[in-house]
């Protein structure tokens, strides 16, 4: 199985990492793409540019080894549009399980995704939660696709959907680009190669 965990990675940080590594092996995955966005469809272009943040991200893994990057957003420019990137890899992967990894929040916000239903025709969907996490009564199109056994999403290579506990983690990009403008520390949000970086090229400054 093939997992997808994307993001601008603005920049990347532990969470993004400790999280990706977590679930990587709770589902026994072949690989764990980290899937760096070009331009969002439903937020500004990040201030910093697309070399940059793939920079930090190389960078990154350097220290998560069992994790790669796919660079196909990136080559691809324009607005990023998941289901274009699952359907470019599902050409790649015909027979393959392929699971995409959200937050709740942007499962909750799913629906104004570039059709968004048609992402269920390329992968399977994994809702990642936090503890004490309850789930609220999912609309029928969900309802069809929801498992309850991880390991069931290996029989297929596409369509379903499962919820995921993962560890919280309270970092967040915003939080990170804050201190760099209040030239507070990071030390412990995110690799140290990634922080000496963000310094060399003074980066979130303004």
């Amino acid at each position: 199985m093939i997992g997808i965990y994307g993001g601008t990675f603005n920049p990347v940080h532990y969470g993004h990492l400790r999280t990706a590594n977590e679930v990587k092996a709770l589902f026994g995955l072949d690989d764990l793409r980290l899937l760096p966005c070009y331009q969002p469809a439903h937020r500004d272009c990040p201030q910093v540019s697309a070399a940059m943040r793939l920079k930090m991200l190389s960078l990154a893994v350097c220290e998560f080894p069992e994790l790669s990057i796919d660079k196909r957003e990136l080559e691809r420019q324009g607005i990023s549009y998941m289901v274009d990137t699952l359907a470019s890899l599902r050409k790649e992967n015909t027979n393959t399980p392929l699971i995409l990894f959200i937050g709740l929040d942007a499962f909750q916000g799913l629906q104004g995704w570039q059709r968004w239903q048609n992402l269920f025709d390329y992968a399977h969907i994994v809702v990642m939660t936090r503890p004490h996490f309850e789930q609220e009564k999912l609309a029928e199109f969900y309802l069809n696709r929801l498992v309850n056994n991880r390991q069931s999403l290996k029989d297929h290579s596409n369509g379903k959907i499962y919820f995921q506990q993962v560890m919280a983690v309270d970092i967040s990009a915003t939080l990170i680009r804050e201190k760099c403008l209040n030239n507070e520390s990071l030390s412990d949000l995110l690799p140290e190669n990634v922080i000496k970086y963000i310094q060399t090229q003074h980066l979130y400054r303004v």
